[in-house]
């Protein structure tokens, strides 16, 4: 759970421009993860990420490239630029790649919601994802719709 609340929260700073905890907060809360002011400060701490100005004069955070990892950010290109669509049916969720790129898309869908599936399976366009359940496969696809756009 917080892996992946986490990981979703380095998405949520890398697509949008987030001012404070507040609208981080709410952002999340929109994402359909609930949590207090102070796990989302724990959770600022712990990944490392700080306030800095944009290319627009605002203070926004980022993900903290000289002493975090790249790996998140980098997984999270990987995904959203190889994906063309996702849906899910039952507890499958099947993801549609620019040819050649799912494998690669895989690999980053492994590192970044691995605990969320049960396992997955790459060809050349496309990616399947097993989850444990309808619900779960939901989610996932959700997540992961929100990480493209």
């Amino acid at each position: 759970m917080k892996k992946e609340r986490q990981q979703l929260i380095l998405e949520l700073i890398t697509k949008n421009v987030i001012e404070t905890q507040e609208d981080l907060q709410e952002t999340l809360c929109k994402s359909g993860s609930e949590v207090t002011q102070a796990t989302i400060s724990r959770d600022i701490k712990e990944l490392k990420i700080v306030k800095a100005l944009d290319s627009e004069g605002r203070y926004r955070y980022i993900f903290n490239q000289k002493y975090g990892s790249e790996s998140s950010v980098r997984f999270v290109d990987i995904f959203s630029n190889s994906v063309i669509s996702i849906d899910y049916a039952m507890n499958d969720v099947v993801i549609k790649c620019h040819s050649g790129m799912a494998p690669g898309a895989c690999a980053a869908l492994d590192n970044l919601y691995g605990s969320m599936v049960v396992g997955t399976l790459a060809g050349d366009d496309t990616i399947l994802a097993i989850t444990r359940n309808e619900e779960a496969a939901k989610t996932l696809t959700d997540r992961l719709i929100t990480l493209i756009k």
